[in-house]
């Protein structure tokens, strides 16, 4: 073959390629999440060039302004009607900006910001050698009881690296809800897991339990992000496409053009139901029902606790919205094959959690327990596939957050010579000893129960009757049934609280700083509000409930 017909070949084989477009991103419908992912590196740059001693009040300062910035955004984009008339999918199809991603997003932001006061305490532990401690060990990299641990407590570190890492796991829950296709959704979910992962290793006290609940996290969660993974290589092998709306068209059976390889694999119904199993199962376990619940009670338990309380409720929120959307916009089509599954899941989860809660004499474990049966009870609202049913969830989540984190924080403030007293028989007469404490826990813990008059009662309620109205009585009444055993243990502890001789070698309760306060009173308002007058928070969800397609 001669030159010149060489040349001419290739030539005319590069003529086709146009150019390539340039991605059109909307910057300003992106910016909670970009604002968020922003600070968190901002974050890593005060970690590299700002002296020691000035970084932990230049992190806090740096997250502060961060999530009250996306917050903003969050509000201002509600405001314009992006959450109802304008909502549409941005980036090019990767991400959704509608109702139930501003309102997850909002709830995220929030419940961060409050977190956040809890991360940054530093009145609770007596100062190590004149310096204030954290919940955080002073070095995370050294081995626990070396050497140069003892050496970075004496020299006073602390480890300021958790504020960026708050940011980054924050900006992955952002993304999670809204995420419009499915690669999205996985890079979404490693964002938020890693950051966690860490986090849970970092406890100043009982540093070998806290690496333990880490590891344990860590390898649970990494084979979750596998079995996400694979599914989500089937359902591409299935419908030919990432992109939700797609998937949903070839699951329907709407698709209008149809390839001779998309026909061959639009048949074969095993991808289908092989991969939105396993995406639906990565999902599960991040929510933490049963039976991928086996991390939750050990991780709660070993992690700091201004972490658990972050993860408790920041994480169910991301994973919840993104549940939803999952089922609600991918797979309505298949509803017939996921709910008789998803009952399951449910009642399993909402009788697993309230049984084995009773056994736990370890209030951070009773509280995963617990958290494990709450699970189960917005899953009941997941189930009735109405809009009612987003909205009670959406509500129930917002609802439980705030509960979740109070509460936690509270456990920080019960304490003896070896840290946090998490035990349940040191808790035993604190309500002589320190009466607002132990009513401010009570009054969480009635929340937890559905106690009406409580953010829990109005989110029970909402849940239920979205689920009796979707057709799913009977879980309604084992709902009511593990609502009722779940009550008799939260009701334990405040009777070992009020009715109990107080020990006199039992524990002090610390007296926190304003950050811990702002927490505990922001958890206590928010669930007393919701619990008196839901009617407008309700509407808030109701008008937030329609994803778009």
């Amino acid at each position: 073959m001669s030159a010149t017909a060489v040349h001419s070949l290739w030539t005319t084989a590069a003529d086709p390629i146009s150019k390539i477009d340039a991605p059109k991103i909307e910057y300003a419908q992106l910016s909670p999440i970009l604002i968020v992912l922003g600070a968190a590196i901002v974050g890593v740059l005060v970690e590299a060039f700002v002296p020691r001693k000035s970084r932990y009040v230049a992190q806090m300062f740096v997250s502060a302004v961060g999530l009250v910035a996306a917050f903003a955004g969050v509000v201002a984009l509600a405001a314009d009607g992006y959450a109802t008339t304008k909502a549409h999918i941005a980036a090019m199809g990767a991400i959704a900006v509608d109702g139930p991603a501003l309102f997850l997003q909002g709830t995220i932001l929030l419940a961060a910001l409050v977190a956040l006061f809890t991360f940054a305490e530093r009145r609770l532990d007596p100062a190590a050698h004149g310096n204030p401690v954290d919940s955080f060990a002073a070095q995370a990299a050294s081995v626990p009881g070396s050497d140069s641990e003892k050496a970075a407590v004496k020299a006073g570190f602390a480890t300021t690296e958790v504020f960026p890492l708050l940011l980054f796991a924050s900006a992955g829950m952002l993304l999670f809800p809204a995420a419009n296709d499915l690669l999205t959704l996985f890079v979404a979910l490693e964002v938020f897991s890693l950051p966690l992962y860490l986090m849970c290793a970092l406890a100043r006290r009982k540093r070998l339990m806290s690496q333990e609940a880490a590891v344990k996290y860590f390898l649970l969660g990494a084979f979750a992000s596998a079995f996400t993974l694979f599914g989500i290589a089937l359902l591409y092998g299935y419908a030919g496409s990432m992109s939700y709306g797609t998937i949903a068209q070839v699951v329907d059976g709407t698709v209008t053009d149809v390839t001779p390889a998309l026909a061959d694999t639009m048949g074969n119904d095993a991808l289908l139901l092989v991969g939105a199993a396993l995406i639906v199962m990565g999902l599960l376990f991040k929510v933490g029902a049963v039976p991928f619940h086996m991390w939750t009670p050990d991780v709660y338990q070993g992690a700091p606790t201004p972490v658990t309380g972050f993860m408790a409720a920041a994480t169910k929120v991301a994973a919840f919205g993104a549940l939803l959307r999952i089922l609600y916009v991918v797979l309505p089509g298949l509803r017939w094959d996921w709910r008789p599954v998803m009952w399951g899941v449910a009642i399993v989860t909402m009788l697993g959690g309230a049984i084995i809660a009773i056994t736990q004499t370890d209030i951070k474990r009773l509280l995963a327990y617990s958290s494990i049966a709450h699970a189960g009870f917005i899953l009941a609202g997941v189930i009735a596939t109405t809009p009612d049913g987003v909205s009670s969830v959406l509500f129930y989540l917002a609802a439980y957050s705030f509960v979740t984190i109070g509460a936690f924080a509270v456990v920080t403030l019960v304490r003896d010579a070896g840290g946090e007293a998490t035990h349940l028989s040191k808790w035993a007469g604190l309500g002589r000893r320190s009466p607002l404490v132990a009513a401010v826990f009570a009054v969480f813990l009635l929340a937890f129960a559905g106690i009406p008059l409580t953010s829990g009662f109005a989110g029970k309620f909402a849940v239920f009757k979205a689920a009796a109205e979707g057709g799913a009585a009977p879980l309604v009444v084992i709902g009511v049934l593990s609502s009722a055993i779940a009550a008799f243990f939260y009701i334990r502890v405040i009777v070992l609280m009020f009715f109990s001789e107080p020990r006199p070698e039992g524990p002090t309760v610390a007296v926190p700083s304003p950050l811990t306060m702002t927490a505990i009173g922001v958890g206590v308002a928010v669930t007393l509000v919701l619990g008196v007058a839901p009617q407008y928070f309700l509407d808030l969800a109701g008008n937030a409930s329609v994803f778009v397609r």
